[in-house]
């Protein structure tokens, strides 16, 4: 690996957590019955992601800057699970299903309406 993949990477990295850290900071409401700011993250990752692939983004400068950099960066799996295992710990276990059904569900939806919205522009 050269210093020209890393560029892209930390620029990339810097714009996402910088996005994530607004959107944590700046957007404090729930959306259905358990989807968070985090979950919302993760679903719009989940978009982003299906779009991606839609436009058949493969290794370089675009892929590292946004699949790796932006991507690794604003989208949190550990943040998703951290806040299942509270959760459990708290015993509140139809939050617990809620939650993880919902996001899940979610991320799912809108990973597959993005890659179905770039298939039909570029048809």
């Amino acid at each position: 690996m050269n210093l020209d993949c890393l560029i892209p990477i930390f620029i990339g990295s810097l714009i996402g957590v910088s996005l994530r850290l607004f959107i944590i900071t700046n957007l404090k409401r729930n959306v259905f019955s358990t989807i968070n700011n985090i979950a919302i993250i993760n679903i719009i990752s989940s978009l982003i992601v299906g779009i991606l692939i839609g436009i058949n983004i493969k290794y370089g400068s675009l892929y590292l800057l946004l699949m790796i950099g932006f991507l690794g960066c604003f989208s949190s799996f550990s943040s998703f699970i951290y806040q299942l295992f509270t959760y459990l710990q708290q015993r509140k276990y139809i939050k617990f299903i809620k939650h993880y059904t919902e996001v899940i569900f979610f991320s799912i939806v809108f990973f597959t309406f993005g890659l179905f919205a770039v298939n039909l522009l570029l048809r």
